[in-house]
């Protein structure tokens, strides 16, 4: 296995909350500037991964999300989705 394909094998398993934490950590560490070059790079890139990751995961969770429907009531009349353009 490829050291790339290693790296996407592991942000496949990561959850959300882990992947925001190592890329708060790549952004601090890139604020700084104490890093080498090619180190600020090869963080850079693992950080656009890490982006990519956090980006895939809200968006399966924004599917996720149903709103409730209630008539005038206050009855729940069903549901659809969170983004239905009301």
């Amino acid at each position: 296995m490829s050291d790339k394909s290693a790296k996407t094998d592991d942000l496949a398993a990561m959850s959300f909350e882990q992947a925001l934490e190592q890329l708060e950590k790549i952004v601090a560490s890139l604020e700084t500037g104490d890093v080498p070059l090619n180190k600020s790079i090869e963080i850079y890139e693992r950080g656009e991964a890490l982006k990519s990751h956090c980006e895939k995961l809200l968006k399966a969770a924004e599917d996720r999300i149903e709103k409730i429907r209630l008539d005038r009531a206050g009855n729940v009349q069903g549901t659809e989705p969170l983004d239905s353009g009301q």
